[in-house]
């Protein structure tokens, strides 16, 4: 971490939808110049005003000028903070710059990442880097996956309060959800089908759950992708389109930690299927919102998310837990989720060495704490 930086977080993108919706939360929730000493940046001086009135920001909010094809104009803002959260995506097509620029000069750096293609090239690239200069990188720090992952964490936490140790099994359920996924979301999942059309090696990439883990390799994982009764919720459950990449950070997390869950844990997510209800988290690479534009601010504070975790011990017994957002997933809880997690990294985790983390490795219980106090998530347990 840049410890001697002007500000704490610098929201680059801040002119983008998702951007927008991180400075307006910081601006409402902390002021500016106050205890969380943040900036807005983006490309245009202009717009960046606009946007600053817009939200109700205030007059004195710092504005910063850089772009993700001029490296000089980066490495200015990279030395100007503690942490530079981006929601500039397809981070594969823009966001190679910063975070070579952060791993070099040691600023800490957060994003939404959900291409696990363009993570494995960063971890590296970039992780040797990184823990030299203490620059912490976190990928992934919205929707996908801070709640699965913590909810693994907290499942586990449970399990080893009233199983007595860690379970070496863990199931992954979306109860229930109201909302969509970002425009961002939307064109990553673009940006990746692109690739792998140009590299059909990625797509065994993309098919592995320990593609973020170099080196190790655990057992074979429940394949997820055909409809089943599950027993454990008494229902039927289906795919869930985002597992793919959130299996894939919850085991980088377990590895990462130095596999508190086991070297033989066992994971995977799907979606409770409700045969009378709409599908009402769908995208196709075609569908969705473009990026900049997104759901209304009713739709926002309308939708929610409804997550359960079910431990199971060898011997059978089980723990039980559940994560709530009180938002949409795509952006009114995401918004929170990366703006509390990089407060979160620069104020309660001076500590934490750097390079290429999780969210929940890096954080654990502390950002479940955060979360709760001030992001709107709510970890219970259930049984």
């Amino acid at each position: 971490m840049n410890r001697d930086a002007e500000f704490d977080i610098i929201v680059y993108g801040a002119t983008g939808f998702t951007g927008r919706l991180v400075a307006e939360y910081l601006a409402q929730r902390y002021g500016v110049g106050g205890e969380v000493k943040w900036a807005m940046a983006g490309r245009s001086a202009d717009k960046l005003a606009a946007v600053r009135d817009e939200i109700g920001a205030p007059k004195d909010t710092p504005l910063v000028v850089a772009d993700a094809e001029d490296a000089a104009s980066l490495k200015a803002m990279v030395g100007r903070a503690k942490a530079v959260l981006t929601t500039v995506g397809p981070y594969q097509l823009y966001g190679d710059a910063l975070i070579a620029a952060c791993a070099e000069a040691g600023t800490d750096y957060l994003d939404l990442s959900g291409e696990p293609n363009w993570m494995a090239a960063t971890i590296a690239a970039h992780h040797e880097t990184a823990k030299r200069t203490g620059a912490r990188i976190l990928h992934s720090a919205g929707f996908d996956s801070i709640p699965f992952e913590l909810g693994v964490f907290f499942a586990q936490e449970t399990a080893k309060a009233k199983l007595g140790g860690p379970v070496p099994r863990v199931k992954g359920r979306v109860r229930s959800m109201r909302g969509g996924l970002s425009g961002g979301t939307a064109a990553s999942g673009r940006a990746t089908m692109a690739a792998i059309m140009k590299d059909p090696s990625l797509m065994a990439l993309m098919a592995n759950p320990f593609a973020l883990t170099p080196g190790f390799t655990g057992p074979e994982q429940p394949r997820g992708d055909q409809p089943e009764h599950d027993p454990d919720m008494d229902a039927q459950v289906g795919p869930f389109m985002m597992a793919a990449i959130n299996t894939k950070n919850v085991h980088r997390s377990n590895f990462l930690m130095g596999h508190p869950y086991g070297t033989d844990f066992v994971y995977d997510e799907m979606s409770v299927v409700d045969p009378k209800a709409p599908a009402s988290f769908a995208m196709s690479a075609e569908g969705g919102p473009q990026p900049g534009e997104g759901p209304s601010k009713e739709e926002r504070d309308a939708g929610f998310y409804d997550l359960v975790f079910i431990g199971i011990a060898k011997d059978g017994r089980k723990v039980k837990v559940s994560v709530h957002g009180d938002r949409d997933p795509g952006y009114g809880s995401t918004s929170k989720l990366i703006a509390e997690t990089a407060i979160c990294l620069v104020k309660d985790a001076p500590e934490v060495g750097g390079g290429v983390l999780t969210p929940g490795a890096a954080l654990g219980g502390r950002l479940v704490d955060r979360l709760q106090k001030n992001a709107g998530l709510t970890f219970k347990v259930e049984a």
